[in-house]
């Protein structure tokens, strides 16, 4: 999986904490949604969460919105008592998976809808709400729908008048869940540059929820990356994906292969291959992981795995190389547009991984 395809570099974020979670716990029955979760975010800072389905992400965003209560913990936000405020002082703009707008209002009443139901003593003024619409729209590039209706747009314009409408409250922290959920995936990518370009205008903390690992490394600033309520890991996208702390992260954000293995004298040993094993490897028996893209194909006489070629499938510019090793069958890729030499079915070749991540066994 290609690591910040939308950068080249991870962004440099201000230094001062916007938002500190200490400790939050919530639990549904007998089921513990979150479990002494901690975590903070930079003042504007883009934060992902990102996890399977149960893992807890969204609970926590809900947490954040005054949606829940948790059982446990502490949110501060800007040094306040998050938890202790009232959710319309909070000043959360959030955006939903399935957009929640009016169906019966326009884009232009819609995105105006959080400030026109503020108390007569905090509303703007109506020629100001309609100024905020209209660089709202400017914003989100929809200048000359604000008088049509939700139905009269596609996805992807219904999401981003549902941005707008967060947006237009001027709110402390934005939380996004699941944005892009209800989108095929051509739009989806497509809208990732414009979300990140509105986060940097708009100006704001942004927390953002995911399952989706090629959209949390590319949009996020950091990644926090959420198994069973707990928090697992939470970096840069380089930091996670260069360095997963565990098995489950790794194997969670790309495909991987995985052999058993021995680490001793530090030295790594995986069936018939020996090699280096990385300063401060566990030592005894381990599990090697690496990707399927990052392995050195060589004749049989050469360093690496010996392996067998059990089957080949090109899928456009990319190879797909299905390998059996010590009974163990290993889906291997090769970026093409041309297969590699002595890669065919039935014949021999020794496999060499080039970044093994050795872990204990669970």
């Amino acid at each position: 999986m290609p690591v910040n395809s939308l950068r080249t570099a991870d962004r440099e974020t201000p230094s001062r904490l916007s938002l500190e979670i200490s400790g939050v716990s919530k639990t549904f029955g007998r089921f513990p949604a979150l479990k002494n979760v901690s975590l903070q975010a930079k003042d504007k800072e883009f934060l992902a969460l990102l996890g399977p389905s149960g893992s807890g992400k969204t609970t926590l965003l809900r947490v954040l919105a005054g949606l829940e209560e948790p059982d446990s913990g502490e949110v501060r936000f800007d040094g306040e008592d998050f938890l202790s405020l009232p959710v319309r002082r909070r000043k959360v703009g959030m955006v939903f998976q399935h957009y929640a707008l009016f169906r019966h209002m326009t884009v232009a009443q819609n995105i105006a809808f959080g400030l026109s139901v503020r108390k007569r003593t905090e509303r703007p003024a109506r020629s100001e709400i309609g100024d905020r619409v209209q660089t709202l729209l400017s914003l989100v590039q929809l200048e000359d729908l604000g008088k049509r209706f939700p139905s009269q747009l596609s996805g992807g314009q219904r999401q981003r008048v549902a941005l707008a409408r967060a947006l237009a409250i001027e709110p402390r922290m934005l939380l996004l869940d699941e944005p892009f959920g209800a989108l095929d995936a051509q739009v989806r990518r497509e809208l990732r540059r414009w979300l990140r370009e509105v986060h940097d205008r708009a100006g704001v903390t942004t927390v953002f929820v995911t399952h989706d690992q090629e959209e949390a490394l590319d949009l996020a600033d950091r990644v926090g990356i959420m198994r069973d309520g707990e928090l697992k890991q939470l970096g840069t996208p380089n930091e996670v994906y260069e360095n997963p702390a565990d098995p489950f992260v790794y194997d969670f954000l790309g495909a991987a292969c995985r052999m058993p293995g021995v680490v001793a004298g530090g030295r790594l040993t995986v069936a018939d291959w020996e090699t280096v094993a990385e300063k401060g490897a566990p030592q005894g028996p381990v599990e090697v992981y690496f990707r399927p893209d990052e392995v050195a194909l060589a004749p049989p006489g050469g360093a690496g795995l010996a392996a067998e070629v059990k089957a080949v499938a090109a899928r456009g510019p990319d190879v797909r190389i299905e390998c059996l090793v010590e009974g163990q069958v290993l889906e291997l890729e090769a970026h093409g547009p041309t297969l590699p030499a002595g890669v065919a079915p039935g014949l021999a070749l020794r496999i060499k991984p080039l970044r093994p991540k050795i872990y204990t066994i669970a």
